[in-house]
């Protein structure tokens, strides 16, 4: 398809010219939410910020944790850690990079707008030792230090307090801030352009202290909301590559000439989630305005009436894992198969469930569900409220892009709603505690949007969250996840496996947390 057909499909894609070779023209459905690394915890703007900021410990390609910021660190005892920090980094500003800078930014991500404030708490306080040591002094074991230390970008305070950016973008009431659009991190990329829903530009940071492995000079990023036109654009050659081709097309991708499709599993759970605090439910129509989700019987014929392997054959083309485990993947510290057992797809269970509970007649509610952030999520969406109408549940979809979607989610303004968690931990309790515990302080329970209480697991979770001894751990966590899982307080659809699709010229590197990390991609002579 020419350029100026893909323009006419509506997309915010008119490129224009063929890009010089080190040029990396690429696109997803959606957009990153801000620039703040601290406002907002979502894969794509995680990725997209990580190539600016840094953090003290990284990732290699199979998500082992490397040096970052930090060279070396130590256990000194089981209450604190010292961190060494790499010398002679900058800030893109040209400002030094020393201890200031951790003990400020961990300070930053531990506020109340900080979508991160669960990870900051859990490292403990910081300390400047001297410009290149800083030690945490913890409140309580943490049995996976290292991995949270691998979820706080490190900002310039200094730029921070020039541009009144101390405290994180307030993200749920549209605050508008400096750094919302701007950054100064020490990444190997700097911010050049950010133009919300429309582009974004990264350019090499000469002076960054790592290696390059490929030879992308310039990066633009483009939001097309169009699976269509995101496949003719990259067919066309108009972009180089897409984070997320649609499931359907991947098979046509594959024989298509001058594109190949690099896919693989992702650290992520797709699940549902239900409002089970109120009395009554808010965008329903109940019969004695009840709130149906508080009953487990309806929320098992919920569970039983999703035909996953529909779900997983007609909308993701095979491309999905359906579980019954509320973690991000098997890897979640063990595998064991019984939590990871789904229960059976049973009409007819499920509508004598729903009579049992006093719903043979069913009632009405919202769906709430992203049209831009997973695989399919709104035509998973429609399917779920296809399935459930045949036991009396009338569904309506509200899908709308994630930059809507979840600060409504935010506010708990929610009856019932789609939902996915994962990224580079593969630790059970990096879901465990901001996501499925008992709504509490310092971020617990922080994206438990059902507002569901499970005290015996946020017991269970909560001692796993700080029990140093392995085997012990691994019986709490286990412990915990059965719990949680009897007590159906979310509805697991399956994980995703990820294809990225790009041109035949480009090599990249494929991570299960679904990052694209561009100083590994190479861009060759066509």
């Amino acid at each position: 398809m020419r350029l100026l057909n893909i323009c006419l499909l509506g997309a915010a894609l008119c490129l224009g010219g063929a890009s010089s070779a080190q040029t990396l023209r690429w696109a997803s459905q959606g957009d990153m939410q801000t620039a703040d690394p601290h406002a907002q915890n979502e894969v794509l703007t995680n990725a997209m910020n990580g190539h600016v900021y840094e953090r003290l410990v990284s990732r290699d390609r199979l998500l082992a944790i490397v040096p970052g910021l930090a060279t070396e660190w130590a256990q000194v005892n089981p209450l604190l850690w010292r961190v060494k920090l790499r010398q002679g980094v900058k800030f893109h500003d040209g400002t030094p990079f020393t201890a200031d800078d951790v003990v400020f930014s961990m300070m930053r991500a531990r506020a109340p707008t900080s979508q991160l404030s669960n990870y900051a708490n859990a490292l403990g306080t910081p300390k400047r030792i001297d410009d290149h040591t800083v030690e945490f002094q913890l409140e309580r074991v943490n049995p996976v230090f290292l991995q949270h230390l691998d979820t706080i970008n490190i900002m310039s305070k200094r730029w921070c307090e020039q541009n009144r950016v101390t405290q994180p973008q307030n993200f749920k009431d549209r605050e508008e801030t400096y750094a919302a659009t701007r950054a100064n991190g020490t990444g190997p990329y700097m911010l050049a352009a950010r133009e919300p829903g429309i582009k974004t530009v990264f350019r090499r940071n000469p002076n960054w202290w790592g290696k390059f492995e490929g030879n992308v000079q310039e990066a633009v990023f483009t939001p097309v909301g169009n699976d269509a036109t995101r496949l003719a654009a990259l067919v066309s050659g108009e972009l180089d590559f897409v984070l997320d081709p649609a499931p359907r097309d991947v098979q046509r991708l594959r024989s298509t000439t001058g594109v190949k499709v690099l896919d693989g599993p992702e650290n992520r759970i797709i699940f549902i989630g239900m409002d089970q605090a109120r009395d009554k439910l808010l965008h329903a129509k109940v019969p004695g305005d009840k709130n149906p989700f508080k009953d487990i019987r309806v929320r098992q014929a919920l569970y039983q009436a999703v035909d996953i392997e529909a779900i997983k054959s007609r909308l993701m083309n095979g491309l999905s894992a359906p579980t019954g485990a509320p973690t991000a993947t098997p890897l979640a510290n063990f595998h064991d198969g019984g939590i990871e057992a789904r229960l059976p797809y049973d009409l007819n269970s499920a509508r004598k469930l729903m009579s049992d509970a006093g719903y043979a007649q069913g009632f009405e509610v919202t769906l709430d569900c992203t049209n831009n952030r997973y695989i399919n999520d709104e035509e998973i969406c429609l399917a779920l409220a296809s399935m459930w109408q045949k036991i009396g549940v009338k569904v309506r979809v509200n899908a709308q892009p994630r930059v809507l979607m979840f600060p409504k989610l935010e506010k708990l303004d929610t009856s019932l709603y789609m939902y996915g968690w994962g990224g580079s931990i593969t630790d059970a309790e990096t879901i465990m505690t901001p996501v499925l515990r008992n709504r509490g302080d310092k971020g617990v329970g922080y994206y438990n949007y059902g507002n569901w209480k499970n005290d015996k697991f946020d017991q269970l979770a909560a001692a796993s969250s700080v029990e140093p001894d392995a085997k012990k751990r691994e019986e709490l966590i286990k412990n915990a996840l059965r719990e949680f899982k009897a007590g159906l307080h979310v509805l697991p659809l399956h994980r995703q496996v990820i294809p990225w699709a790009m041109r035949q010229n480009v090599q990249a590197a494929h991570r299960p947390d679904n990052w694209l990390w561009l100083p590994w991609v190479q861009i060759n002579s066509k």
